[in-house]
């Protein structure tokens, strides 16, 4: 049985490219515009998709929930920030059509069953599932209906019960990538679970990603290295900028760079190299840049060879410097002028 997944005629899991997700979130802080400005920014990137958070306040919070980072002196509560920040549905579609327009695939999370069917209308193909709701078994019941693929994050879940998420995603026939994440922003090194990708494979047996936190390039291509099929980042248009989520962010220019770097080492990693048949292939790069022995005087025939006959300088025109051994005790067969290469040929 396959155990990849597909997006919009996307493969994504063994075997085939790292899928990155640049995750805006509430990056744009209710701005239409500045959301549909990040959809261009990341087009440029070379990332494959966009995601955002869709939170639909009376749905999914009471006016009690508390900020984890208490940055927007408008808002009362996440409840008022959830309503300031919210776009129509309208606004929704004119987000997916535009990532559409750009080769982005449009994703983003929903946090209620309500924004689930709002998603929906609007057609999304594929859902992330944000760390907080990974065991809100109505709301993957309710996404599981339809069978979409599903990017299911670890980030606050003990193993026993991503295991039971899963096996209810698995039995509903839903395509699952599991998300390694760690809930810090941002998140130190010592906390970024990387060690995880290769178990959760070994115990869940599906295509395994990572959604980093750190705000740095490097976690991602060590993600990848490892086996991560997928990778998800937090984006800002620079570290100064506005919002909670800013210090575990990428900037634009450090996406495009996290995207050239996967890249890069994914085809490394899909090349594996013949240590001896490349060394054969550089036959004349070894030769300008490695040393042959050449005489230290003027050698006479007759002469039996030792150590101050010789010296070693490049290039390596004749006997190589790590035969050095062999060579001394022959005898020359003919005059050998000093500064000159010695050769096989010229010794009995």
């Amino acid at each position: 049985m396959d155990k990849n997944i597909i997006i919009e005629n996307t493969k994504i899991g063994f075997g085939e490219p790292c899928f990155i997700i640049a995750e805006v979130g509430l990056a744009h802080d209710g701005s239409l515009g500045s959301a549909h400005s990040y959809i261009d920014a990341v087009a440029k990137t070379g990332a494959d998709a966009i995601k955002f958070q869709t939170h639909i306040a009376n749905a999914e919070s009471s006016d009690k929930e508390l900020f984890r980072v208490k940055v927007f002196p408008q808002d009362t509560t996440r409840y008022d920030y959830w309503n300031r920040t919210a776009f129509s549905e309208q606004e929704w579609c004119g987000l997916k059509e535009h990532a559409s327009e750009k080769g982005l695939i449009f994703l983003s999370s929903p946090f209620s069953i309500e924004a689930v069917k709002l998603l929906r209308k609007i057609g999304v193909s594929a859902w992330k599932i944000a760390s907080g709701e990974t065991n809100n078994i109505l709301l993957l019941d309710e996404i599981s209906q339809r069978k979409e693929p599903v990017f299911l994050s670890s980030g606050m879940s003990y193993v026993k019960e991503l295991d039971a998420s899963l096996e209810l995603l698995k039995n509903q026939g839903v395509p699952v990538l599991l998300m390694q994440c760690t809930n810090r922003y941002p998140c130190p090194p010592e906390y970024l679970g990387l060690n995880m990708i290769q178990e959760y494979e070994k115990l869940f047996n599906v295509p395994i990603g990572f959604s980093d936190h750190s705000g740095e390039v490097a976690s991602g291509i060590a993600a990848i290295t490892l086996g991560a099929k997928a990778l998800e980042v937090h984006i800002t248009w620079h570290k100064d900028s506005f919002g909670p989520d800013v210090k575990a962010s990428l900037t634009i220019e450090e996406l495009s760079n996290l995207v050239s770097g996967v890249r890069l080492v994914e085809k490394a990693l899909n090349n594996p190299i013949n240590k001896d048949s490349l060394t054969d292939d550089m036959s004349d790069m070894r030769q300008l840049f490695t040393k042959g022995l050449f005489a230290n005087c003027d050698i006479e025939k007759g002469d039996c060879i030792d150590k101050k006959h010789v010296a070693s300088k490049k290039p390596c025109l004749g006997i190589s410097v790590s035969e050095y051994e062999k060579v001394i005790g022959k005898v020359a067969k003919n005059h050998i002028k000093k500064g000159e290469s010695i050769t096989w040929e010229d010794l009995q």
